[in-house]
């Protein structure tokens, strides 16, 4: 078989970047209209970095900075979710658009079902919490703690900010520390300062 001729059959066989965009979007459809899809995800471009974005039937139940590892996140869902995860970007539309219109201030308040499936206990309760801190304000750990009757439970309310499935959605970045400081974050703290900068909250 000659150069050319291999060139030919492998200029055949493999497709193209649309080509394959093409078969990923008949996949999501034919998965969503069989029933055979339980965690849809996509990515979207943002000012604090690409963000991926996951939904179960329940709701959004995945946020995830790229500083986290896309495939290790995906990884998780398969495993404590569901094994037929498939990229389906028409699945997060809505979610899409909302956090689109949050960075671009035309958003306070996001109105998304919510699937907390990933968290349990009183991590659980300290992340349903976070969207009542108002856009534009601040809680310390220990003002949370008091909020959710635990007030001796600060650095327990740290770790459920720390593993919050939900990031920008759910406003674990609205909480610092008392002295003001912004304190960890999953995004890391160049882009926790980037989100209270833009609610006017720094």
């Amino acid at each position: 078989m000659t150069h050319e001729t291999a060139s030919a059959l492998l200029a055949l066989t493999t497709p193209d970047a649309d080509d394959l965009e093409r078969l990923r979007s008949r996949l999501a459809t034919d998965a969503l209209a069989s029933g055979d899809l339980d965690v849809a995800y996509a990515t979207v471009d943002t000012p604090v970095g690409a963000l991926l974005l996951a939904a179960t039937d329940h709701g959004l139940v995945r946020v995830a900075y790229e500083r986290e590892g896309f495939d290790a996140v995906l990884e998780t869902l398969a495993t404590q979710v569901s094994s037929r995860v498939l990229r389906a970007p028409q699945r997060l539309d809505i979610a899409a658009r909302e956090i689109d219109e949050y960075f671009a201030k035309r958003r306070t308040v996001f109105d998304l079902p919510l699937d907390f499936s990933l968290s349990s206990g009183f991590r659980q309760t300290v992340q349903r919490h976070l969207p009542d801190i108002a856009y534009g304000h601040t809680e310390s750990y220990k003002v949370v703690a008091e909020a959710v009757g635990n007030p001796k439970a600060v650095r327990a309310v740290g770790t459920a900010c720390a593993t919050n499935p939900l990031p920008v959605v759910v406003p674990c970045h609205r909480v610092v520390r008392s002295d003001g400081s912004p304190g960890n974050y999953a995004g890391g703290p160049e882009a926790k300062i980037t989100l209270l900068t833009l609610e006017g909250a720094a």
